[in-house]
C-alpha cells in the first residue's frame, strides 16, 4: 500500500531512508526539510504494517508564480530493491504532484533510473539551479510549457546542509 507519511512512521522512514542510502545524510536531509517547512508531501509504501519504501517532494522557489518541486529522495528498504517498489512510489508521487499542481519536478539522481518516468537533462537545460550541467540533474514538466522557458529555482536550504 502506498500512502501519505504521518508524523508517526518518521523513525521507521529515517530508518529506511538511512538503510538504502547506507549513511545518514539522506535521512538527515528528510528531517531538515521538515523543521523548515518545505516539504510538499512524503509517501510511504507500506506493507503488513511496516514501512518500506519512501518518497519526498520539497518544494522549490522559481522565478515564476507557478509551483515547482524537487523529489528528494527516493528509498526502499535494500532487501526489496530492484523489485519495482521505488517505480511505483515515483509514479504515485508524481500523480499525486500534479494534484497539487505542480507544473514541473526537478531531481539530481541517477542518470539510468529517472528518464523512464520522462526526467530528462535536456530539459533542465534551461532550468539555472545550483545543480544545473550535471547529467543526473533532471526535469519532468507536469503542465505544458513547464520548461520551454528559462526558469530559475532555488533550492530549500536544507540541501545545502
Amino acid at each position: 500500500m502506498i500512502r501519505l507519511a504521518r508524523p508517526a512512521d518518521h523513525p521507521a522512514i529515517a530508518a529506511v531512508v538511512e538503510a538504502a542510502f547506507a549513511k545518514p545524510d539522506e535521512a538527515r536531509l528528510v528531517e531538515r526539510l521538515r523543521a523548515d517547512g518545505d516539504v510538499v508531501f512524503e509517501l510511504v509504501s507500506e506493507d503488513g504494517g511496516e514501512i518500506t519504501g519512501h518518497i519526498l517532494f520539497s518544494r522549490l522557489w522559481a522565478d515564476r508564480y507557478e509551483m515547482f518541486a524537487a523529489l528528494a529522495p527516493l528509498a526502499v528498504r535494500p532487501d526489496l530493491q530492484r523489485g519495482g517498489l521505488g517505480s511505483r512510489l515515483t509514479r504515485a508521487g508524481l500523480d499525486t504532484l500534479r494534484e497539487f499542481g505542480a507544473h514541473g519536478v526537478l531531481v539530481l539522481g541517477h542518470p539510468a533510473y529517472y528518464p523512464r518516468f520522462g526526467f530528462s537533462a535536456e530539459a533542465a537545460g534551461r532550468v539555472r539551479a545550483p545543480y544545473s550541467g550535471s547529467p543526473s540533474f533532471m526535469a519532468l514538466a507536469l503542465a505544458d510549457g513547464a520548461f520551454d522557458a528559462p526558469i530559475s529555482v532555488a533550492y530549500p536550504d536544507a540541501f545545502a546542509g
